[in-house]
């Protein structure tokens, strides 16, 4: 089961994907099945945008599930599969699970799977070493299969499944004449072969007999017997080791605990219940599935060598730009175009980073060297990634390599290229409807600078009505977001892809001025209104904006 969970893993983009960030991440993960055989999800770790629908609907393909954090739960470690047992076993029969599992603890669990109790080897010696009275047995409502089971014996008279619930427990080790003053009404008696003293329990009003030794009983007793409703049980034992062994025919549901029991699910956080384990002295703790059903059993140990979720990174290697958790998966890959980031591995992992316009080019040169066919669907969303990251080769990330890719991907896919690329980026830049934080969130993403944090937003279209109507909304929306991330400066680009410019948006102390700086703007060169500059041929975030923005927090 555990080496099942290994195989399995998650292709993900950063936060807030773009279209190159989930089509790479549903091509890669396609790659990897047809190269491994393995199991590979690919999942986003935010709301797809509308020029991201537009191409998942446009080549119908299931948007991958959300993942808001890879944070390490219960379901990620192994889960020890014990089986749950009937309420009902004897205490022997338990015993010898635990020994043949070896376990510490059992699960009482239901014919439906729901959790009743639970049994430890403490409670049972704990039942071996307290001093009971001659009640128990009937106090524990103990069924006659049990003490059958138990001292490996035979039924005479009587029913199996009928239980011994009033009385007491005696040995007849007097002659009939004392028996009759200390056998009551509903006793069990243990005793050996004697005629007279089975027939003086029977006429007492016994409700079990148990003949030791192997002796059984005669046809006459056995008649008497089941006439006045008395079991008759048979085995093999003497009556010292009988009544030794007796009380281990006892019910678990009389000893096992059944209150304030401490239960994990299986989407709990490690790190959530590791305080609950440490401050609790028991070594097991049951596991509930997403229905409250048992599922299994973990202890502390099963916490130490608890590895992350496996994951694999698309588009993105800074920390900040990762789904939530990311310090606590398991990085097995990376495969990127940006600068290096800060995301930290605690292993080696294989990791492909290069200088182009798009992730989704880098899958494709990944699907030749493997010789895997590329089918229409993958050919459209790598395609489709190659032209949303370069604005259709406009931005200056953009190379011959992702070019001639796409060009070659458009005719597997069976597209019109600069007639698809209008369409998408016109869904892509519709935002009618939406609201600020929508537009805001379509394409964000968070930098640090030194000492310096900023967040960069970006819309591309080809509408300038639209992006002039947009520069109203973000301006004063720019300062609310400044508060909500606690950045030092933010900004957004409202990319004109017609015209390959960029009117930037700058909120935050000092933030339009580092812009100046970061550009070698003087005076009013390239002015906007107050809190905006016009940035010309600037269409690219990451190869034209970021790095200006870097050196110029350096200098």
């Amino acid at each position: 089961m555990l080496e099942e969970r290994k195989r399995k893993a998650m292709v993900v983009g950063h936060k807030n994907p773009d279209t190159d960030s989930i089509c790479s991440a549903i091509c890669y993960a396609r790659l990897k099945k047809e190269m491994t055989g393995g199991e590979y999800e690919p999942r986003r770790a935010g709301q797809i945008n509308g020029e991201t629908r537009f191409v998942l609907d446009y080549f119908g393909v299931e948007a991958p599930r959300l993942v808001e954090d890879v944070k390490t739960q219960v379901r990620d470690i192994e889960i020890r599969e014990t089986k749950g047992v009937n309420r009902g076993i004897s205490l022997k029969s338990a015993w010898n699970l635990m020994q043949k599992a070896n376990v510490v603890t059992l699960p009482a669990v239901s014919e439906d799977g729901v959790l009743e109790g639970l049994i430890t080897v403490g409670d049972i010696t704990n039942s071996y070493m307290n001093v009971y009275d001659s009640g128990i047995m009937a106090k524990a409502k103990t069924k006659y299969s049990n003490i059958i089971e138990t001292l490996e014996g035979a039924l005479m008279v009587g029913d199996a499944d009928a239980y011994f619930e009033q009385g007491k427990v005696l040995v007849a080790a007097a002659n009939p004449d004392i028996m009759e003053f200390y056998i009551t009404p509903h006793d069990l008696v243990i005793l050996g072969n004697r005629y007279e003293s089975q027939l003086c329990a029977i006429e007492m009003e016994a409700d079990c007999l148990i003949v030791c030794e192997g002796a059984g009983a005669s046809k006459t007793i056995c008649k008497l017997a089941q006439e006045k409703g008395c079991t008759v049980l048979t085995t093999p034992y003497d009556t010292y080791t009988a009544a030794r062994l007796i009380n281990q025919s006892m019910p678990i549901s009389y000893f096992m605990r059944t209150d304030k029991l401490i239960t994990f699910e299986e989407t709990d956080y490690i790190d959530e219940i590791k305080e609950v384990m440490a401050s609790k002295r028991h070594r097991d703790f049951p596991v509930l599935d997403k229905n409250g059903k048992y599922k299994g059993m973990i202890s502390r140990r099963n916490l130490l060598g608890a590895k992350g979720k496996p994951i694999i990174l698309v588009d993105h290697n800074e920390k900040n730009q990762a789904v939530e958790g990311i310090e606590n998966a398991e990085i097995l890959e990376i495969i990127d175009h940006h600068k290096l980031g800060t995301v930290e591995t605690i292993s080696p992992v294989f990791f492909r980073n290069q200088p182009l316009g798009c992730t989704g080019t880098i899958i494709y040169q990944m699907y030749q060297e493997n010789k895997v066919e590329i089918d229409r669907q993958t050919a459209g969303l790598l395609c489709s990634a190659i032209v949303s990251d370069t604005l259709l080769f406009r931005s200056p990330t953009c190379t011959e390599v992702d070019r001639r890719a796409a060009l070659a991907l458009a005719d597997i896919a069976g597209v019109e290229i600069e007639k698809y690329a209008g369409e998408m980026f016109a869904a892509g830049s519709n935002l009618k409807g939406k609201s600020d934080q929508e537009i805001f969130y379509q394409d964000f993403k968070r930098f640090s600078a030194g000492k310096i944090s900023f967040g960069v937003a970006q819309i591309s279209s080809l509408n300038i009505d639209e992006l002039t109507d947009l520069k109203g909304r973000m301006t004063p929306f720019l300062a609310k977001m400044l508060e909500e991330h606690k950045v030092d400066m933010l900004f957004f680009m409202l990319t004109n892809i017609l015209t390959e410019s960029t009117e930037l948006l700058c909120e935050g102390n000092g933030a339009e001025n580092l812009i100046r700086l970061a550009f070698h703007m003087t005076g009013e060169e390239n002015a906007g209104e107050s809190g905006s500059v016009n940035l010309l041929g600037v269409v690219s975030r990451k190869k034209q904006l970021i790095p200006a923005i870097m050196m110029a927090c350096e200098a």
